[in-house]
């Protein structure tokens, strides 16, 4: 048995969390890989709307496994409050494992986030300020703390020296903070993380394959916020991609079985970097409305453009995507005209790819295809699109020489449609 990956395409916010919602009831283990609370993976159903953080969506699914991996960074008062919120939902929650090798984020962390943010200025890459950028460099630079070591009988020591050696680098920010109160909650919330299972996950998860175990990786944030390959400097901390699976859960590359890319019908992104088919006008604006472009993170109004084909054949080749799903065709609703950016112009040249260069100098090159009125999101199946649909969909698909087998025309579980 093979694992699945299921992963966003764009700069994030695509719909994960929802298709993993809704494909749980096939698999028994859904892990978090990568990243950690500057995601923000939505669920709605049965009239419930909630916003998962740090836990895999698969956690509303009695009898599935979900499993944080060792390649997600947790801030446990984070994590104590998502607990909570779960709690007061009334909703059966099922079974969560910790991985040892996860590393914590603490206090400091966070403070060193904002004050490296605020001395950026004007060039501010756009953080969510959850300390996810500190926490991982003390993780290459071998400093970090891990969830493992919380059991560990000199684990106030260990913190005490990581705290001070971060005070040390906030001396030189002119940055004023108040720790105190940020540790009491810290310490206090461990409680809460020691509640849970904390496992050796690679070993959990090599046992499941060899059982056979149907397992399903999920992604946070997207490709093109890939710390390699990203939109650099304007990119998250982690590697967002399938190669991200590999190294957050410990699977090797050839237990990796499909892997499924989650794209918008058109295109967002939060915070700063190059957006070559962003809109600045009415259809950007009616976007945005219509599709309730904010962050469920930060809350930070998201920017929108059309759909970009160059990134996503991007995305596609570096994952080795062999399905799609195409999240929000219902924004699109009410267009007579439908963008796609098929080139871009670079230096007078009309090139196909994402340049190292992809910034301010990339003209989009757009193909126009016929828009659709009705409303999409009370259809109850795919049957009822109207043929400008359907014909979006097939011209993605030979665009993009991958099949979409999903489409999701609304927020709830019920508007979810297999092809």
């Amino acid at each position: 048995m093979k694992a699945d990956v299921l992963l966003g395409l764009q700069w994030g916010d695509e719909g994960k969390g929802k298709i993993v919602d809704v494909l749980t009831s096939k698999y028994d283990i859904i892990a978090r890989f990568q990243g950690g609370p500057n995601a923000g993976h939505t669920l709605e159903f049965d009239g419930i709307k909630h916003v998962l953080h740090t836990i895999p969506s698969g956690i509303f699914h009695k009898g599935s496994m979900n499993i944080i991996g060792n390649g997600v960074v947790i801030d446990p008062v984070i994590f104590e409050n998502e607990i909570n919120e779960i709690d007061k939902l009334d909703v059966e929650m099922s079974d969560l494992l910790i991985s040892k090798k996860a590393h914590l984020i603490l206090p400091t962390h966070k403070l060193l986030d904002a004050a490296s943010e605020k001395a950026k200025g004007k060039n501010k890459i756009g953080s969510t300020l959850k300390g996810i950028g500190p926490t991982y460099m003390d993780k290459t630079g071998r400093n970090g703390l891990r969830v493992g070591d919380i059991s560990d009988k000199n684990f106030t020591e260990k913190y005490e020296k990581l705290k001070n050696k971060h005070i040390q680098i906030l001396n030189f920010y002119d940055f004023d903070y108040k720790l105190k109160e940020l540790e009491e909650k810290w310490f206090d919330s461990l409680e809460t993380l020691k509640r849970f299972p904390h496992i050796e996950s690679e070993h959990f998860i090599h046992k499941a394959i060899k059982d056979g175990k149907k397992i399903l990786a999920e992604g946070a944030q997207g490709t093109l916020l890939d710390i390699d390959f990203g939109s650099y400097p304007f990119v998250t901390s982690s590697n967002t991609i399938t190669a991200g699976a590999c190294t957050g859960l410990g699977i090797a590359p050839n237990k990796i079985g499909e892997v499924i890319g989650i794209f918008k019908a058109y295109c967002t992104r939060v915070g700063s970097g190059p957006f070559p088919s962003e809109l600045f006008d009415e259809i950007g604006a009616r976007l945005a409305k219509i599709g309730n472009e904010f962050g469920s993170t930060t809350g930070r109004a998201r920017r929108c453009g059309w759909i970009d084909l160059p990134a996503l054949r991007y995305a596609i080749n570096i994952n080795g995507v062999t399905q799609l799903n195409m999240m929000k065709a219902d924004v699109l609703s009410g267009l007579e005209t439908i963008n796609v950016c098929t080139h871009y112009m670079l230096d007078g040249n009309k090139i196909d790819y994402l340049p190292f260069e992809d910034n301010e100098n990339l003209t989009p090159v757009y193909t126009e295809l016929k828009g659709w009125d009705k409303d999409l999101m009370h259809i109850s199946s795919l049957d009822e699109a109207p043929q400008e649909v359907h014909d979006y969909i097939a011209y993605l698909e030979k665009e993009l020489e991958t099949p979409i087998s999903i489409v999701s025309v609304g927020p709830d579980r019920k508007q979810t449609f297999f092809r």
